[in-house]
Order: structure tokens, then sequence, then C-alpha cells
């Protein structure tokens, strides 16, 4: 029995957590909404081929630091030896308190909604179907990595193949010639379909939270960031250019239900369920997933701070960090019985998840001048340009999320405000004991 991570993730199984995580429900929700905000069919395919290129060269950033810092983590790793102790520390907090139990919460939503819609025996069916599907996949994780993999696994080649089959149906429809008309583009409408866009490109960077599992890491964390990155690009637009072929702009901008329309055309009666069980797959394997990397990051928390030591421990028995997954299931569940709307949670997290990437960014920068006898086994293709697009990708990115959201929704602002404050006063509060405790 072992009480610490084991390499047990192939090449398959990481790019299948990069896959499975990024192709959430996201493409789904936000694509009328992107269109809508851009203004024309062009513009769309446009911003979806941006979005791709963005994540990449965020990939390309994170595949250096994985690669020279292969620990259960991540960004927690990277914060810590770049910046400080509280870097990594207010990163990992965000990340326990909300936004990871945030997330597995809102997917779990976004596959109980579809699943009412399925079979709905009573009302308020959605957050026992929500709940379950934390609970479950939270077991199943808990009880070893094989079983989590191999449900990620299967989730992940089922909802590709669900995309390809929607692109192929939507193609076999009649080409819509709807002239979109061109809308002048505002800075409110870029800066909406930005942050949706690469809201649903997220995931790019999960796997660095599990790099301490991954088998030859100085070659497959690479491999994976970019060919799981490449493949969700690709099959964005080709999702986007079916839903504009099937339905042309102004009726995909408008629509409520775009997968469902497109694939209507071809197959009126039965597009509605079977685009709803794909749905609802997609959402599970996001929510697997989650559960999956963020628990990583729990781990590493709890193994540097006493504070959080129950999250640190690495179970003999399971393989898994178990408490880590306990705590974070919880907190899912907790957030489930309050949860808002898909497009509220979204905006609520953007500004300090941009605010930590702009922050692994930079680290990519000051490793290399504070660390330079450190092992590099890739090092950033295109550096330093490709690392400088990534951080100034993020600081459009932060400026967008925090302007549209004291315009819009001012109060998640404050809720995230909150989190990290509070954060920084645990903190605190902890570095002064062990002072104490030392002395």
């Amino acid at each position: 029995m072992t009480t610490a991570p084991e390499k047990k993730l192939t090449l398959f199984d990481s790019t299948c957590i990069i896959v499975g995580i990024i192709i959430g429900a996201g493409i789904y929700e936000t694509g009328p909404i992107v269109a809508a905000s851009i203004g024309s069919g062009a513009g769309v395919i446009g911003i979806w081929l941006a979005g791709g290129l963005l994540a990449l060269t965020g990939a390309l950033c994170y595949a250096e630091l994985a690669t020279a810092y292969p620990r259960e983590g991540g960004d927690y790793v990277y914060l810590n030896r770049a910046y400080s102790g509280a870097a990594g520390y207010i990163f990992a907090w965000s990340q326990l308190v909300i936004i990871r139990p945030g997330d597995i919460a809102l997917m779990a939503f976004v596959f109980a909604r579809y699943a009412g819609t399925l079979y709905a025996p009573f009302e308020n069916i959605t957050v026992i179907y929500a709940a379950s599907a934390v609970i479950l996949l939270t077991a199943i994780n808990i009880l070893g990595v094989r079983g989590g993999k191999w449900t990620q696994n299967l989730l992940t080649v089922i909802k590709v193949c669900g995309l390809l089959v929607i692109a192929a149906a939507g193609m076999l429809a009649p080409v819509v010639s709807s002239a979109s008309v061109p809308v002048s583009m505002k800075m409110g409408g870029l800066e909406l379909a930005l942050i949706l866009v690469l809201f649903t490109y997220g995931g790019w960077n999960e796997m660095a939270y599990v790099a301490a599992e991954i088998k030859r890491p100085e070659r497959n964390i690479v491999r994976a960031l970019v060919t799981g990155t490449v493949a969700v690009a690709a099959l964005y637009v080709l999702v986007n250019i079916t839903f504009l072929h099937a339905l042309g702009y102004e009726k995909t901008a408008a629509s409520k239900a775009v997968a469902v329309e497109a694939v209507s055309v071809v197959f009126p009666d039965t597009a509605g369920r079977a685009v709803s069980i794909l749905i609802c797959v997609s959402a599970l394997g996001a929510v697997n997933g989650l559960i999956f990397t963020g628990a990583r990051i729990s781990y590493a928390l709890g193994a540097e701070h006493a504070a959080f030591r129950g999250l640190g421990r690495w179970s003999g028995s399971f393989g898994t960090p178990v408490w880590a997954l306990v705590a974070q299931g919880c907190l899912s569940l907790a957030i489930v019985l309050f949860a808002g709307s898909f497009i509220d949670t979204i905006l609520y997290t953007a500004p300090v998840v941009w605010l930590f990437f702009l922050a692994a960014g930079l680290s990519v920068f000051m490793l290399r001048q504070k660390e330079p006898g450190t092992p590099r086994a890739y090092k950033v293709t295109g550096y330093p340009v490709t690392v400088l697009v990534f951080c100034a990708c993020c600081v459009f990115m932060l400026y967008s999320s925090v302007s549209y959201a004291l315009r819009n929704k001012p109060s998640g602002l404050l809720v995230m405000t909150v989190v990290l404050s509070a954060g920084a006063i645990v903190y605190w509060f902890s570095k002064i004991k062990r002072k104490r405790d030392s002395t």
C-alpha cells in the first residue's frame, strides 16, 4: 500500500482528462450568446479560432511548468515557488472553498436540467439529479484512480463521438442562406464573447494538477496538453460551422437550444432526446474530471499547511486523496442548493480565474530566473512571445471580466473579494501560529 500518488495515468488517460473537462455543456450554452455578441457568422468562427489559439498559448506555458515541477497541485506549486507561500495558499483556498465546488455544482446542475427533460417523475427532481451526480462520481473517485480514470475515458469518448454526430447531422441539412447583418462591434459585446469563449475552452490546464500521477511526465504532459487543446479547438470550430450551416446566423444567435434545433432540421423526431442525452454525458464527464483534478489541489494544500492537514492524506487503501475528495464533494453539494444561472456563475468566478492565470504565466519568466538549474524537459515553443501573448490575454480578460461584472453583476466581485480576503486572513493567522509553535 502507498500513501503517496502513483504514476497510473497514460497519455490517453491524460488527454481524456483535458478533453473531458473542456467539453462540458459550455459549447451548447454559450454558442448562441457568443454569436449574438459578435454580430456575424464570420466573426463567430473567428472568435472560436482565436479562443483555441489563446488556449494553446496557455497550454504551452503550463507544459513547461508541469514538466519542470511534476507534482500534485499545479498552480499551487508554481505560485509558491515563483512568489511566496501566500500566493499558492490563496489560490488553493479559492479553489477549495468556492471555484472548484462551484464549477462542479454548475456542471451537475446542467446534467440535472437535461436529465429532467428525459425523465422527471416529480417536481424538483433537478436537485436530486445534481446531488446524485456529485455523490456518485465522488464515490467512484474515492474508491481508486483506476475507476476515476476509466469513467473519464468512457464519458470523453462518448461525448466526442456525439459532437461528431451532431456535426455530421447538421451538415446534412440544406444550407441556410441568411446574410447576417453586420453589427457594429462594441467593447461590451467583445468582452462578453471572449469571456464565454475562453470559459468554454477552460480546462486545458487541469492536467497540471495531476502531474505526479502521469507516466513519463517529461513527454506525456506536453503531448496531452497540446493534443487535447488542439482537438477541442477543432471540434468547437466544426460544431459552430455546423450550427451556422444548418440554422444560419440569425437563428443561431437567437436559439435557446442550438444543438437540438440544428439536428432537428434532419432528424426532427429524435433530435431533442438524443441531444439531451449527449449533454447529460458531456456534463457528467466534466463533473468527473473536475472532481478528479480538483481534489489534488486541496491535497497539495493540506500536505503543507497544518490547518488543512486532514486534506493532505493519501489513502493507502484506496490510493486516492480521500478526505480532499470528501470535503470537495460536501462543498459542491452545499452549492447545489444555492446555484444561480449558468452565465452568472461564469461571471462571478472569471476575474479571480484570470488573475491566477496571469500569475502562472508570469511565473514562467520568474522561475527561469529564480531556478535556472531546474531541469526543463520542455521549454515553451516561441518563448518569450508565446508567454507574452498568453499574459496579454490574461490582462485583457481580467480587465474585461472585472469591468463587465462592475456594470452587470457587481455582487459577484464582492463575493470573490470576501473569499480571497478570508483566505489571506486565515493564512496570516496560521503563519503567526507556526511562528509561536516554533519558538
